[in-house]
């Protein structure tokens, strides 16, 4: 007879501590002193200046662990402070929002147009 497998909840772990570094375009999770994830995005130039979310990654061994999901809550919690939307170009991000609408709102169409102009005409950094 085989055990029971652990409880999905178990294998999350603590809320991960968040460090934006804003000048480097990136929101940063650590377990500890660990760097466990990241959500790299940039400002938008024009008004109302809303933050991009272009890639979420979670380091080796720390998938499933609810790093990514902590990373864009706190992404989207860190705009709502400052009054801006949310782009989500990144995949991730995208489905997180539509998940949950409730703390993700939608940003408006034409900001989302300038994300992505943005976006195209700065791909080396991306």
């Amino acid at each position: 007879m085989t055990q029971p497998s652990e409880p999905r909840e178990s294998r999350r772990m603590a809320e991960p501590t968040m460090r934006d570094d804003r000048a480097g375009g990136r929101l940063e999770a650590f377990e500890g002193d660990t760097y466990v994830g990241v959500v790299v995005y940039f400002v938008l130039d024009a008004e109302p200046h809303a933050l991009v979310a272009v890639h979420t990654v979670v380091e080796d061994g720390h998938e499933g662990k609810g790093v990514a999901g902590a990373l864009v809550r706190e992404f989207y919690a860190t705009a709502a402070a400052e009054g801006v939307p949310v782009v989500p170009l990144c995949p991730y991000a995208a489905a997180w929002a539509e998940r949950h609408p409730d703390e993700a709102p939608v940003a408006p169409s034409e900001v989302v147009r300038a994300a992505k102009l943005q976006l195209k005409a700065t791909p080396e950094l991306w």
